[in-house]
């Protein structure tokens, strides 16, 4: 409850709290302190600042107050002194004529009259109450605090509200309506029927002090409030309440007639209406917090109870893929069983060809040794004697090495050919069921299931039809589904002849990082590209049909990881008309003495990028500007003139890093021709790093980068520059 007795301009408890029309409080000091001067000339929207003020909340709509959205003068000027809840506090004013107020919480504002903050009537129920919390408090931290108890003496006795004069001391006070009674006033004022008869009496705080002073500490003195006061006549006390006003008045109001035509009903039956009304809603609000703290209960067992999901969802998870894994070395022992038989097959042959080639290659090479020595001897008729049979061996030893004699049986190739890419995107497509598919636990009784060969898969979520009529799901062409930088394009067809035709196709992406899908095609096309991916990203894809019975389940998915560097050119549809793009829109100049500015046809939003520009004509000393720029960056002045750009300007001597106008950190070193400035954007740190010939150029130049950036270049025509893509980011980066 302490929150709600603190003023929201100081923070602190309220203190001589009043009531404004928007029927928010706060402490007169601080009302002084946030009350500003309306301009000489205008003429303020006249909201009587008073209790009997006919506030109307549906005209105060209607008007335009004077705020800071709509007139341009607010109560919330510069100041230097601030209250500990953020809230600005002025100094006091000047009195003025023309003065208003502006409610710190709803921001509404009224005009003060001749009375000024006299007009606000001040709440004294709600500094009852402060008073109350804090004698309670108090009393609280007296009686934790003492060791020893003392009963209350009879001058600290709480006395009867409502007695006009002398004052006896209170007999009963009600709980409802906080009032405390005498014996006389109790029969009186507050009988025990009717609708009071449900009214809880019970002593005053003094009398239960007393009792139990036992039990430690004494009750701190409860002192009777003074009867309210009319505002307009400060003799008078409230008697009646003005149903149109909605605020209490006095009898001289009355006569004088303010009130003539308004409903004006006693004050007490009021006062007994609006406490009933509260009760009924605070029965209501009972109810809403009875159910809230039922529903912290059930989100506290929800705690344990995904913990304990959780620890039996991970060990089936890794008990299934441990099977995979267990499988595919079972598997990977019979490839290489097989691998082995054959290597042993082809090693033996090989063998067999190596003993039976030298075992011929022997006898061969003894035979010609033999004709050889033959040919030496000079006896003719010995020589004819064997020449006939040396002929014939020599003939039969050539038929021997046939055609293949010499070609090895087996080659060292292994005629065995894995495929591995259906299973690799079929471990790649591995993945749970999406959480608006199915439902948590029966997702995980179907991974329980999986393991013992009992589940079923459920090809379609909750308000999917199932009838035979709805399309089925599509099969993707992986042949065709392919990306590019940071494209993608994807083919699908559908193989099940249809009932009803197939009036388009929806397809999903998630969001390259294993989150939400989301719709980025809808229509009759069988191939889609999507642009404007993030690099070295990889996106899941599922697509799905729909026909006039409703849609059909999702095809399967498919994962597709787009380039790891950025190759892109720069963008003649953005580039300003003096700039002049070559060298199929790699190479830029310029036909103008003023700077222009042409940016890149790649985006980037996450991961790290490095570019760079070289220098092909440099004449007469300028200072071209390379980095980063928004879409939407002007492109007839220097980059980082303006707060959609972050540049480095550089000249043959010097470099400086600008954005928004502003020039920082200058740096010795310049360029000439032929002299390359790389540009190294890193959306993991947020940082823009500059290099030059391939050395970092002065300190990080900017941080704290969070957005869509596109690579940014502005020169006039004395410089032309090329740009080179797809480089890896440099190793040596200074902090």
């Amino acid at each position: 409850m302490e929150e709600e007795l603190k003023c929201p301009v100081c923070g602190s408890l309220f203190k001589d709290p009043i009531l404004l029309p928007c029927s928010h409080n706060v402490c007169l000091a601080c009302a002084r302190n946030i009350t500003v001067q309306t301009p000489e000339g205008e003429t303020p929207v006249q909201s009587r600042a008073s209790g009997s003020s006919d506030y109307d909340y549906l005209d105060m709509d209607k008007m335009s107050l004077y705020s800071e959205t709509d007139s341009g003068y607010g109560s919330y000027t510069p100041c230097q002194l601030k209250s500990p809840n953020g809230v600005r506090v002025f100094p006091p004013t000047i009195p003025h004529r023309h003065c208003s107020l502006t409610c710190p919480l709803c921001h509404r504002s009224v005009s003060l009259d001749e009375r000024g903050l006299r007009g606000f009537p001040r709440n004294r129920l709600l500094e009852a109450i402060v008073t109350r919390y804090q004698q309670n408090r108090s009393a609280t931290t007296t009686s934790s605090s003492s060791s020893t108890s003392s009963s209350s003496s009879s001058s600290n006795a709480v006395k009867c509200q409502l007695c006009d004069r002398n004052p006896v001391d209170a007999a009963v006070m009600c709980e409802q309506c906080d009032v405390f009674y005498c014996n006389a006033c109790q029969q009186r004022c507050h009988p025990s029927r009717g609708p009071l008869a449900k009214h809880r009496l019970v002593p005053p705080p003094n009398q239960s002090a007393a009792g139990g002073a036992a039990g430690g500490g004494q009750a701190p003195p409860v002192t009777a409030r003074k009867p309210a006061t009319c505002v307009d006549h400060e003799a008078e006390n409230f008697s009646m309440y003005c149903c149109t006003c909605k605020a209490p008045v006095c009898m001289k109001c009355l006569e004088e007639g303010k009130h003539a035509k308004h409903d004006v009903k006693p004050l007490a039956v009021m006062w007994k209406q609006h406490k009933c009304q509260i009760s009924q809603a605070l029965n209501g609000v009972s109810d809403k917090a009875k159910d809230a703290k039922e529903f912290l209960v059930q989100l506290k067992n929800m705690l344990q109870q995904i913990q304990e999901n959780g620890v039996e969802f991970e060990a089936c998870l890794v008990a299934q893929c441990d099977s995979l894994i267990e499988a595919l070395t079972r598997q990977k022992a019979k490839l290489l069983t097989k691998v082995t038989k054959e290597k042993e097959y082809k090693l033996k042959v090989v063998r067999d060809q190596i003993t039976h080639c030298t075992m011929k290659l022997r006898q061969t090479t003894g035979m010609m040794e033999y004709c050889l020595e033959v040919l030496k001897e000079n006896d003719p008729s010995g020589f004819l004697q064997i020449s006939d049979a040396l002929i014939k061996r020599v003939t039969s030893s050539q038929d021997q090495w046939v055609k293949g004699a010499l070609e090895p049986k087996v080659g060292p190739e292994f005629d065995l050919t894995l495929n591995t890419d259906s299973l690799l995107q079929t471990i790649l497509q591995l993945d749970f069921c999406q959480g608006k598919d199915v439902q948590e636990n029966p997702l995980l009784k179907q991974m329980q299931a999986a393991g013992s060969g009992e589940a079923e898969m459920e090809t379609e979520g909750p308000g999917v039809e199932s009838g035979p009529s709805v399309p089925a799901a599509p099969l993707l062409q992986l042949e065709k589904c392919c990306t590019r930088n940071n494209s993608a394009t994807l083919a699908w067809r559908v193989t099940v002849p249809q009932g009803s035709p197939i009036e388009g196709y929806i397809l999903e992406l998630d969001d390259g990082n294993g989150g939400q899908y989301r719709e980025v095609y809808v229509g009759k096309e069988t191939v889609c590209t999507v642009d404007g991916l993030h690099f070295n990203s990889s996106y899941n894809a599922r697509v799905k049909a729909y026909n006039a019975i409703g849609v059909g389940p999702y095809s399967k998915t498919v994962v597709l990881k787009t380039s790891d560097v950025a190759w892109f050119t720069f963008d003649p549809s953005s580039a300003h008309r003096d700039i002049v793009l070559s060298n199929e829109n790699q190479t830029v100049s310029c036909n103008s003495y003023d700077d222009r500015v042409v940016l890149g046809t790649a985006a980037f939003s996450k991961g790290v990028h490095y570019w760079e520009v070289s220098i092909d004509r440099y004449d007469n000393h300028p200072d071209p500007a390379f980095g980063i720029a928004r879409i939407n960056t002007m492109k007839d002045m220097m980059l980082g003139k303006d707060d959609k750009a972050w540049a480095m300007y550089v000249d043959n001597n010097r470099s400086w890093f600008m954005h928004n106008n502003s020039h920082t950190n200058r740096a010795e070193g310049g360029i000439t021709k032929g002299s390359t400035v790389g540009v190294l954007l890193d959306l993991t740190k947020h940082t823009l790093t500059f290099f030059i010939n391939k050395e970092q150029h002065g300190p990080t130049a900017f941080q704290n980068l969070d957005g869509v950036f596109m690579p940014a270049v502005s020169l006039n025509r004395n410089v032309q520059v090329t740009l080179v893509t797809g480089l890896e980011v440099p190793k040596n980066i200074k902090q």
